[in-house]
């Protein structure tokens, strides 16, 4: 007979996690930018790349909304393609980073010894470095692009993954439940797939909105640095570095990818606030 897994906080329902402002806030914005980034791009005005579609940094107008660059390509078409770059770059950093430090996680933390012990030393000496200082080495190193700024961007979260998931694991694994387990016999892999693997997603869930947020951030970043996106890309980091000699002149230029920006991060951050104080049991026990 296999104990039980014990009764932690989990994901839960999508009613309790809507329950929270923060969180239904969050989803509408980024349902809203998900959208945009689906359908924008078949309906924008002219294509994002297009030069000469209206006279060089043209002012708001009927035309053209959020006005044109110094090359006359309209903006708000350059905001809205740029809308996939901020969206599939994080959405492919956390696919990286989860799927390469969850399982690291899980084996040191609960293999612990020598193996934890060595991976442990090894994010150490990643961790001293800062992060957006390592992601600009490693794309630099790389070569320019997205292709390189997104595989920077992995090497850099995975170990923060890794980490937070070893923690997790290492507290699981001295749980009643778990001892239980190998007293019955119990594989390790069964032990660690089917007990304690479910009680270690929420930390992992809610550090995943600020690896997205960070990503965000850091693409914008390096691109606007010119080692992220490159020519005609719409990347908003790259937005900013081509209006950045026309900031007097013609402000238009960084507002609007800049405003993109904040309201992409904020509304990660909204969500990853509430769903903190949704799946984390300090907080829950604390309200209960």
């Amino acid at each position: 007979m296999t104990p039980a897994v014990a009764e932690r906080p989990g994901i839960g329902s999508l009613r309790h996690l809507m329950s929270d402002w923060r969180v239904a806030v969050a989803c509408a914005m980024l349902g809203a930018a998900g959208l945009i980034a689906v359908l924008g791009p078949v309906v924008i005005p002219y294509p994002y790349d297009l030069i000469g579609a209206g006279p060089p940094r043209e002012p708001m107008s009927l035309a053209h909304p959020m006005g044109t660059d110094q090359f006359g390509r309209d903006q708000l078409s350059r905001v809205v393609w740029g809308t996939r770059i901020s969206i599939g770059i994080p959405l492919a950093v956390l696919v990286g980073a989860v799927g390469l430090g969850l399982p690291m996680g899980l084996v040191i933390g609960y293999a612990r010894g020598p193996i934890d012990d060595l991976v442990s030393r090894v994010l150490d000496v990643m961790f001293a470095f800062p992060v957006l200082l390592l992601v600009l080495v490693l794309a630099t190193a790389l070569g320019p692009g997205l292709a390189t700024a997104t595989i920077a961007l992995v090497a850099v979260y995975v170990p923060v993954v890794a980490r937070i998931v070893r923690g997790a694991v290492v507290v699981e694994s001295e749980r009643e439940y778990v001892l239980s387990a190998r007293v019955i016999g119990a594989r390790s892999a069964r032990i660690v797939l089917r007990h304690i693997l479910p009680n270690v997603t929420s930390p992992v869930v809610v550090s995943a909105t600020s690896i997205m947020g960070f990503s965000i951030l850091a693409e914008a970043a390096i691109s606007f640095l010119g080692v992220g996106a490159q020519p005609p890309a719409s990347s908003w980091g790259k937005m900013l570095t081509d209006s950045s000699a026309y900031y007097a002149t013609a402000p238009y230029l960084a507002v609007f990818p800049g405003l993109a920006i904040v309201y992409l991060v904020l509304a990660l951050n909204l969500l990853g606030d509430g769903l903190r104080d949704k799946l984390d049991p300090h907080s829950l026990s604390a309200v209960h």
